[in-house]
C-alpha cells in the first residue's frame, strides 16, 4: 500500500482530538453520585475515594428484647413517610438451629420480628400478639427441656410457620403506579430447596404468600442466605437478586418480573474479582438516585477467623454488571469477629437527618453523609475532574460537596471539545466553599444555564482540599410545584 493510501485511510477513520466518536450521556435532570467512572473521562491530581461508614451514637433508648434488633441477621430496614419499619429473624427456642435440631426442624423455629421507630434511631417492639406459639412441635419442646431453655413466646412477631421463609424474609414497599392497597409492602423468603416465595401486606405487619408455590424456582440458585427484591421505578419493572453457585462459587443472579409473579431467567452478575465469593448483595436503589443501586455486599473469605466483611458495590438500572470502583476496600470500618455473621441490614441508607443517613449492623447504627457513598477527592493540590460529554434538562446545576481549610471548588462549562463557554469559564465561577447537600454553582453571567439545556456540553471541576459527592441539573418548578413548596415551608 503506498504512502498517499495509507494517509488517505488515516484521514477517512480519523477522529478530531477532544471530540467522542460516542453519544453524549444524558443525564435529563437525575443526580449522580461520584461511585463510578460513568461521568468522568479525565482526572488529574485528583481520585475517586470510598467513604467508610462512621459509628453513630448510641441510642439513650434502646430498643428492648433481642440483640438482633437494629440491624440483626439478614435485617431490613425501611422509611415509610414518618415511619421506619425494621424486620429481622428470630427464634422461639434459643439454640434450635440447624446444626442442632436439624435442617427439617430448624426453620419451624424461626419467626420474623418487628420493630418501628419515628427517628430511625430509637425503637420500639410493639405488642401485636399476631401468633400464639405455645403449641410448636413436639421435637422444638424436647430440645428446649433438654437444654433447660424457655420458649420465647414474642409479642412482636409479624410471620411465623412458614418454613425456611422465615431464614431470611426480606420485604420492600412497592413503588408501582397503581399497586393495590392491600399489596403496597411485598416481601420474599425462602430457599433451602425450596426456591423463593412472595408475600404481600397492605401495612407491613399483614403478611399474606401471594402464590403457595415458589415463584422463583430452586433451581435458580442456593437463596439460603439474604435475597432481595424491589420495584425498580427506573426499569419499570420488579428485580431480584438472589444468591447461587457457579462453579463452586457463591453468585449474585438477577431476574426480573412484570407482576411479581412471572420471572425471567436469570443472568449471572459480572464484575466479581477473581475467587471471590459473596453471602448478601444487599442491591437496592438510592432513594435520591433511583437509577443507581447501591450494593453493600457481604464478601466471604473462607478459610479465615473473621470471614465476612462489608464492601460497596454498585450497579445500574437494567446492568447485569456490578461496578467495583472500590475493589475489596472495606465499607465498614470494624467488621464482626465470628463466623458468617456480618451483614448489614437490606435497606441501604435511610434518612435520619438533614444531611445523614443511617445504616445498621448487628445492634449499631452507623451513618454516612446523603449521597456520600463516593466522592471525588482533592488534596492540597489543585486538581481536576472533566465529565464526558452530556446532556441535560434544567436551568441550574446543584452539588454536593464539601471543603476544607484553604479549599474550593470552581466549575467550567465547555463544548463537547473543550472549549470555555462564553461566560461560563472557570474565572467566571464562584468559588464553593464550606459544606451542602445541594448548592447552585453561580457565574458571574448567574445560576441560569437553561440555553443550554439539551445541548452537548462538558463540566470541568478545578478544586483543591474538597470532596464532590454528587451532581444534578435542576430544572425550575413549576408554579403547582412552587406553591406546594411554599404551603409546606409554612
Amino acid at each position: 500500500m503506498t504512502r498517499r493510501l495509507i494517509i488517505c485511510f488515516a484521514l477517512l477513520f480519523m477522529v478530531p482530538i477532544g471530540i467522542s466518536s460516542a453519544e453524549p450521556l444524558e443525564l435529563d435532570s437525575r443526580r449522580e453520585l461520584m461511585v463510578d467512572n460513568y461521568l468522568i473521562k479525565e482526572m488529574k491530581a485528583v481520585q475517586l475515594k470510598l467513604n467508610p461508614l462512621q459509628p453513630a451514637p448510641r441510642s439513650k433508648k434502646p430498643a428492648i428484647g433481642l440483640r438482633g434488633l437494629v440491624g440483626g441477621h439478614y435485617a431490613t430496614v425501611l422509611m415509610d413517610g414518618d415511619t421506619y419499619h425494621q424486620y429481622c429473624r428470630g427464634a422461639i427456642v434459643k439454640g434450635a438451629y440447624w446444626k442442632t435440631v436439624g435442617k427439617d426442624v430448624a426453620p419451624l423455629n424461626e419467626v420474623t420480628l418487628y420493630a418501628k421507630s419515628q427517628d430511625g434511631i430509637n425503637w420500639v417492639e410493639p405488642e401485636l400478639n399476631f401468633y400464639d406459639l405455645k403449641k410448636i412441635d413436639q421435637r422444638l419442646l424436647d430440645f428446649a427441656k433438654k437444654k433447660n431453655v424457655p420458649v420465647k413466646n414474642s409479642a412482636n412477631i409479624v410471620l411465623a410457620h412458614e418454613n425456611w421463609v422465615n431464614h431470611n424474609f426480606s420485604p420492600f414497599i412497592d413503588l408501582k403506579p397503581g399497586v393495590p392497597a392491600n399489596e403496597r409492602y411485598k416481601g420474599v423468603g425462602g430457599g433451602h430447596g425450596r426456591g423463593l416465595l412472595v408475600y404481600a401486606s397492605p401495612d407491613g405487619l399483614h403478611w399474606k404468600r401471594l402464590k403457595d408455590k415458589a415463584v422463583i424456582p430452586a433451581k435458580w440458585g442456593k437463596h439460603d442466605s439474604q435475597n432481595v427484591a424491589f420495584y425498580s421505578v427506573a426499569e419499570k419493572q420488579y428485580v431480584c437478586y438472589f444468591r447461587a453457585f457457579d462453579k463452586n462459587r457463591r453468585v449474585v443472579k438477577r431476574t426480573t418480573s412484570k407482576d411479581f409473579i412471572n420471572w425471567t431467567e436469570p443472568v449471572l452478575m459480572k464484575g466479581r474479582m477473581q475467587k471471590e465469593q459473596f453471602y448478601t448483595s444487599g442491591t437496592r436503589p438510592y432513594f435520591r438516585a433511583p437509577h443507581i443501586y447501591i450494593a453493600p455486599a457481604t464478601l466471604y473469605l473462607p478459610g479465615q477467623r473473621n470471614n465476612t466483611r462489608i464492601i460497596l458495590m454498585t450497579s445500574r438500572a437494567g446492568s447485569d454488571t456490578y461496578d467495583r470502583t472500590f475493589g475489596q476496600e472495606n465499607f465498614l470500618p470494624d467488621p464482626a469477629v465470628g463466623d458468617r455473621t456480618n451483614y448489614i441490614a437490606y435497606g441501604n441508607g435511610v434518612q435520619t437527618g438533614p444531611k445523614e443517613m443511617s445504616f445498621y449492623n448487628l445492634g449499631k447504627r452507623y451513618t454516612l453523609r446523603l449521597d456520600g457513598f463516593g466522592s471525588v477527592n482533592a488534596g492540597a493540590a489543585e486538581g481536576e475532574m472533566i465529565t464526558k460529554p452530556l446532556t441535560f434538562k434544567g436551568s441550574k446545576l446543584e452539588l454536593n460537596f464539601k471543603t476544607a481549610d484553604g479549599g474550593s471548588i470552581r466549575v467550567e462549562i465547555q463544548s463537547p471539545d473543550g472549549k470555555p463557554l462564553s461566560s461560563f469559564g472557570l474565572n467566571e465561577c464562584n468559588e464553593l466553599t464550606g459544606d451542602a447537600i445541594e448548592k447552585t454553582v453561580k457565574w458571574k453571567a448567574g445560576t441560569d444555564l437553561s440555553k443550554f439545556s439539551g445541548k452537548p456540553v462538558r463540566l470541568r471541576f478545578v478544586m483543591k482540599n474538597a470532596d464532590l459527592y454528587a451532581l444534578r441539573f435542576k430544572e425550575k418548578p413549576t408554579k403547582a410545584k412552587a406553591q406546594l413548596s411554599k404551603e409546606k415551608a409554612e
